[in-house]
């Protein structure tokens, strides 16, 4: 295995500053695609499918991103930890917006630095996230262009991305709260961020 670049290593504190509890480098190896955890987006429906152009049916899925990683070696992982009580709160959203903005931040920043084919994903469906006040989502309506292209990312759920075998990966503790877990008020949970560099 070659040595990781120490201009991906930089891109660590970037993460940081930029909102992340963690981040690290990993291997692409690390990064499990499972397509039947892609299917759980249509079956039990999530509310989100079809409505965006960053989660299914509307993305390439596992087999594409089973193609894009062969080859790539290095990704970042990254991380935002939180109470349980505010991914389950109306503040959800503006996590989960943020967890957008350092992915983009790191892929774009990793393509100023000459990895163009750099590639972000995020948690959660940008619809729910940037356009909730939309009805519809420009891109799939056929209206126009994505509204929010500087941020916005594609959906890891509707890529297959396994994120509990990514904390593994990463070395970070996998279980995420749910909301049964929310009356206890010590309980906390995560929502993570991946950007393949190389």
């Amino acid at each position: 295995m070659k040595p990781i670049p120490p201009e991906i290593h930089r891109l660590i504190p970037l993460a940081m500053a930029s909102g992340a509890t963690r981040a690290a480098v990993i291997q692409t190896d690390d990064i499990a695609v499972e397509k039947q955890l892609a299917s759980l987006c249509h079956s039990p429906k999530c509310r989100n499918y079809g409505l965006s152009q960053s989660c299914p049916p509307h993305v390439p899925g596992p087999e594409w991103l089973a193609r894009y990683l062969n080859g790539k070696t290095y990704a970042v992982v990254f991380r935002i930890d939180l109470p349980a009580d505010i991914l389950f709160s109306p503040e959800r959203r503006q996590i989960m917006r943020l967890l957008h903005e350092i992915a983009a931040r790191v892929e774009e920043t990793a393509v100023s630095l000459g990895y163009c084919d750099a590639k972000a994903f995020a948690g959660g469906s940008c619809k729910d996230i940037f356009c909730q006040d939309h009805l519809h989502c420009n891109v799939v309506s056929g209206e126009g262009g994505c509204r929010h292209p500087r941020t916005a990312r594609p959906s890891m759920s509707g890529f297959g991305i396994n994120v509990s075998k990514l904390m593994k990966a990463a070395g970070w503790p996998a279980k995420i709260a749910n909301e049964t877990d929310v009356p206890d008020t010590g309980a906390m949970s995560w929502v993570a961020g991946l950007v393949v560099i190389e």
